[in-house]
């Protein structure tokens, strides 16, 4: 609190006598030496309280026109947050509980005014004061704190239905404060295990720490969080308050990162085994070469044949192998990606037109140009479609190919409605020798997502056993000298064929 000697005290009094008795009282505290101002006037009153001119302030109840409590709404309508004290001639209950009530610091008769009670007034408004100003300096920071933060920063009720939360939860789910502010912490989880978890904990252990959990979007996008809320036992008012961590991307780049270490390590594996492998096989192929020159019993011919057929087919088997354990050597040009799609759909078109399964093409207006190898990324790109085509019924398959323009780059949404695949097997998808095909090799899909990293380009997978897999591919946009990227003009192309 200021020294009294710096205090200002201003007194609101359309009465000249009343105000120097008033300040007279005031002037008798000891040890004090306030500085004592007179206003008469209602909107000077008001203009000194809006300029925060004062640290406190006596008004009398009769102002003329308009009464001291008029002043004491339209004062801290404005944000006036220094001590207003309320004078009258003769007290009244409802005055006073009013004055009170709408944020007055005292209520003071003028008849029963002594130099005791004034001085216990005033200090009482101004310890008050100080702390309430204290109280509001904190919450306006924390509030900062909260707004501002980049995580969800979320307050629920004990039933985890939201009371408050930040607007990152837009960015971040979607959803608006408005919306949010009608659900359940609950509603957010994924999984009905992570759910009953989720609510048994708060309730047994009363917090939560760091759990990483699936959240859905608005949109029904799946996000990985990191979940942290502890259960706060607040009088008769319990809350549980938390924060929500999106740790998508971090894991997206993890999983980028254990994918290339998966296979470097295969590489290195088909690379041992083909050279322990080669050597002997070269001695067999040589050996029947040679026994096929002096053979001349017909059924001794056609076991050499077969030999000679089988040693070709592995050493066939481990080039393939070897092409697709080593990283690809692609020779980047400009290209627009809308006609790399349209020889893929090209070189597919047969097998969709065999298995009477519906296409559907959807393109921006804007031709996208990215740096390929346009071979490669056919053959990469083809090998996907294929696989989506196989895995669709005859006749009741659909299959869409769509290409979106985001800020720097362009998504690629490869859709089918086939067989789909497990959430476990998801996760094995690109490794090598992993497949689910009855004669599948395995390297397919190892192949693609070589030559997609070869583009610099990010490949996500998502399924439902029985619904359909989802393939979205995001590859970066050329940009010119100038940083803008490069398009042409092509019209909209959507293309419907069965």
């Amino acid at each position: 609190m200021n020294r009294r000697e710096d205090i200002k005290i201003l007194i609101v009094d359309d009465d000249q006598d009343d105000f120097i008795i008033t300040s007279e009282y005031i002037r008798h505290i000891p040890n004090t030496a306030f500085q004592i101002d007179w206003c008469p006037k209602y909107d000077l009153a008001l203009g000194f309280m809006n300029a925060c001119s004062y640290h406190l302030y006596f008004v009398d109840y009769r102002l003329g026109a308009k009464s001291g409590v008029d002043l004491l709404k339209e004062a801290l309508s404005l944000g006036c947050e220094d001590p207003i004290i309320l004078l009258t001639g003769k007290g009244n209950y409802a005055v006073d509980i009013e004055a009170m009530q709408l944020g007055a610091l005292d209520y003071l008769v003028k008849t029963e005014l002594t130099v005791e009670k004034m001085e216990r007034s005033i200090r009482y408004a101004l310890e008050r004061t100080g702390t309430m100003k204290a109280l509001k300096a904190n919450e306006r920071k924390y509030r900062s704190i909260f707004e501002k933060s980049k995580d969800i920063v979320f307050i629920t009720d004990d039933t985890l239905n939201f009371r408050d939360v930040n607007d990152t939860v837009f960015n971040m789910l979607g959803y608006t404060k408005e919306e949010m502010l009608e659900m359940n912490l609950a509603d957010l989880v994924e999984q009905a295990q992570h759910k009953k978890f989720l609510q048994q904990t708060l309730l047994s252990k009363k917090e939560v720490n760091d759990w990483e959990v699936i959240m859905t979007t608005k949109d029904g996008e799946r996000k990985s969080c990191m979940l942290t809320a502890s259960y706060e036992n607040s009088y008769d008012d319990p809350y549980v308050q938390g924060i929500i961590h999106d740790i998508t991307n971090l894991r997206k780049a993890e999983k980028v990162t254990l994918q290339a270490e998966k296979l470097a390590a295969a590489g290195r594996l088909v690379r041992t085994l083909a050279h322990e492998v080669r050597n002997p096989l070269n001695n067999i192929t040589l050996s029947v070469e040679q026994l096929l020159q002096d053979v001349k019993d017909e059924n001794m011919q056609l076991y050499l044949d077969m030999i000679q057929r089988n040693s070709k087919r592995i050493s066939d088997l481990i080039s393939e192998l070897l092409n697709t354990s080593k990283p690809t050597e692609i020779k980047l040009e400009e290209f627009i990606l809308q006609t790399i799609l349209d020889d893929v759909i090209a070189a597919a078109i047969d097998r969709l037109t065999l298995k009477r399964i519906k296409l559907q093409v959807s393109y921006p207006d804007d031709f996208l140009n990215i740096r390929a190898d346009r071979e490669k990324l056919k053959i990469a790109l083809l090998n996907i479609v294929i696989n989506a085509i196989e895995a669709m019924e005859e006749g009741k398959g659909s299959l869409s190919i769509s290409l979106t323009q985001l800020p720097g780059q362009a998504l690629l949404r490869i859709a089918d409605n086939g067989c789909g695949i497990s959430e476990e097997n998801i996760s094995r998808l690109f490794e090598p020798y992993f497949t689910q095909k009855r004669n599948g090799v395995g390297l397919g899909l190892a192949f693609t997502l070589n030559i997609m990293q070869a583009h610099r380009a990010s490949i996500e997978v998502s399924s439902v056993l029985g619904g359909g897999s989802t393939f979205l591919i995001t590859f970066p946009l050329v940009e010119d000298t100038g940083g803008h990227l490069l398009s042409e003009r092509s019209g909209g192309n959507s293309l419907q064929s069965t």
